[in-house]
Formats: structure tokens, sequence, C-alpha cells
């Protein structure tokens, strides 16, 4: 039997990617204490090539937990506070006319916007008008941008991080359901529990400053997104992820009853290649070469979270589209 050393190479860089995403947490655990579910997820979703949507109250470290992920990878970080006022060229950039101190010529200059960055922090982007959620929007479909008919590639690898707040709906654009199933996971960050408040509160309230150390580099990670896609999976697990974003489609006839009872619209081909994606990047985060149907069943609920909408029957019940996927999962 010959040896494959393309094969070879990709059996270590499974367990590099193993054994850096454990050094990774262990330095973003120096400084959030807890969230440990949501640092999992965001790591997937970067090595996926995706991008997150977190939804959480005021206060609970979202800006501190991205900023930090941005370090530990050493990656360029930028965040944009969304605001009723914000323009679409404050995102992207914008052109200047710049003038030469020698021949006096004048000419347009392009100045980019802070979506030049690895890792992007679009804060509260529920504040700012539908004109200017697409200009990001845009950006993370086509990983570019085009001003005044010049088109400028963003930096690799690019992850949006999207917040929402969850509670202040006066003032707000809602994202539409097609812009929404750009995100691959849709995260709820909770209240920590009692020990890990008091932890927080002990350490933010004291001289404690955490030295990070850079664990990973914009190179490596593109090495192991590229990875990622190389990964086999089982025709039984592309299957089940299949099977399960049509059991979420009220007009397919072998849903649920459940389904059709308290969903309107189901999730779109989008949430098997995420469900597959996210699978296979678990699998290489844990070692393992090939993911299994107990990967997807983790995925479901980030990825289809933001997918399925209910209907005026399930908001009568009292169900939400957790509630659905989680009795889904039970059905599958």
């Amino acid at each position: 039997m010959k040896e494959n050393p393309a094969g070879q190479k990709d059996v270590e860089l499974v367990e590099k990617l193993s054994e850096k995403v454990k050094k990774v947490k262990s330095e973003i655990a120096k400084v959030i204490v807890g969230q440990d579910e949501i640092i999992d997820q965001l790591l997937i979703s970067l090595f996926s090539r995706g991008h997150c949507l977190l939804v959480g109250v005021p206060g609970l470290a979202k800006t501190l937990l991205i900023k930090t992920v941005s370090e530990v990878l050493d990656l360029k970080f930028s965040r944009i506070q969304f605001t009723p006022d914000l323009m679409p060229s404050d995102i992207t950039g914008t052109e200047i006319i710049e003038e030469d101190a020698v021949s006096k010529k004048r000419n347009f200059k392009f100045i980019s916007g802070p979506i030049f960055a690895n890792i992007i922090l679009a804060d509260e982007i529920n504040r700012t008008p539908p004109k200017t959620q697409a200009a990001l929007l845009e950006a993370m479909q086509e990983n570019k941008v085009t001003a005044a008919g010049v088109t400028y590639q963003l930096p690799q690898p690019f992850f949006v991080l999207a917040t929402q707040n969850p509670i202040e709906q006066e003032g707000t654009y809602p994202l539409p359901e097609a812009q929404l199933d750009r995100f691959m996971f849709n995260l709820w960050l909770d209240y920590p529990s009692f020990k890990d408040e008091i932890r927080i509160v002990e350490t933010t309230t004291s001289e404690y400053k955490a030295k990070l150390e850079k664990v990973l580099n914009a190179n490596e990670i593109l090495e192991f997104q590229d990875l990622v896609r190389k990964v086999p999976v089982a025709d039984n697990v592309v299957e089940f992820a299949v099977k399960v974003a049509n059991m979420t489609r009220p007009t397919n006839g072998n849903s649920p009853q459940f389904i059709k009872d308290w969903i309107t619209w189901g999730a779109g081909p989008r949430a098997s290649q995420f469900m597959i994606l996210a699978s296979k990047t678990r699998a290489v985060i844990q070692g393992r070469f090939t993911p299994n149907i107990d990967d997807v069943k983790i995925a479901m609920l980030p990825v289809l979270r933001h997918r399925i909408i209910t209907n005026f029957s399930a908001e009568a019940d009292g169900i939400k589209s957790t509630d659905v996927i989680e009795r889904l999962s039970k059905e599958v």
C-alpha cells in the first residue's frame, strides 16, 4: 500500500487543529468566564467560513468575547457601532480627492472603511436602516467591496459577528428573513450562572489583567478552513441533515403534523449545507476524521433557529422556534 503524503499531512493538520483549539479556549478563559458552548460555536463558525448573529441582553460581554477571540487568533479586529444615521460608505469606505504635492494634479483615492479587517463586530445591526445593513451583508456574501466601479477584495479570513439586543425594539429595523439566512449560526447568550457571576465580579473589580498569548495566525486559520472542506462525510449523515431541513418545510408531504400546524416557512438548502459544515468542523476540532449524526443534531439549534418562521397558532400556543427544533430533534 502506497503512502499518501497529502493524506498524511491532513491527518497531522487534524491533530494540530485539535491541540490549537484547546489552547485557544484556555487563553479565552483567562478573560471570559463560562460561555463555553458559545465559544465552541464561534470557533466552529470561523473554521467553517461562516458568520454569526449573537443575540443577548446588554452586559453579557459580547464585545469583550469577540475582541478576546481576535487577540488570541492574532487577527485584525474592527468594531462598527450601527446607528440610525450610519451610511453604507461609513462601513465600506469612501473616495476622496487628493492633490499631488508636486504636480498639483487631483486624483480620487479610496479610503477603506472599518470592514477591511479579519473579524468584524457589527454591534446592534438592527439599529441601522436596511440600506446600510445590505452593505455589510453584501460584503459578507461576496468577500469584496465595490466603490466607484472598482472592486476591492476583503482580507482573509473574513468573519462577521453581528449583535442584536432582544429587549429594546423601539427604533429598530429587524433583519429580513433572506438576510438572516446569510448567517450560519444564530447564538443566544444567556445570563451567567451564580458561581460564574461571582468569578466575573471578582476579576472585573480587581487589578487582574490577563496576558493573552497569540495561538494562531491568519495563514494557519486559512489552512484549517481548507482542511474542513476536505473532511469526508458518510452518505447517511448528509441524508440526515437534508432530511431535517426538509422536515421543517410545511409544504413537504412527509413533514410531521406539528410542523404544518406551527410553521409558516421552513429552512432552505443553506441549512443543510451549514449543518454539514458545522458537523465537519466540530469533528475535526475534537480530533475526529469524519462527523456523525450526533454532530448534526448539535448543529440543528444554532443553524435552524433563525431559519424557521412560526405562525400565529404557534404564538397562541406559546411555541417558539427553539421548541419546534427540540421536538424535531427527538422525532428524527
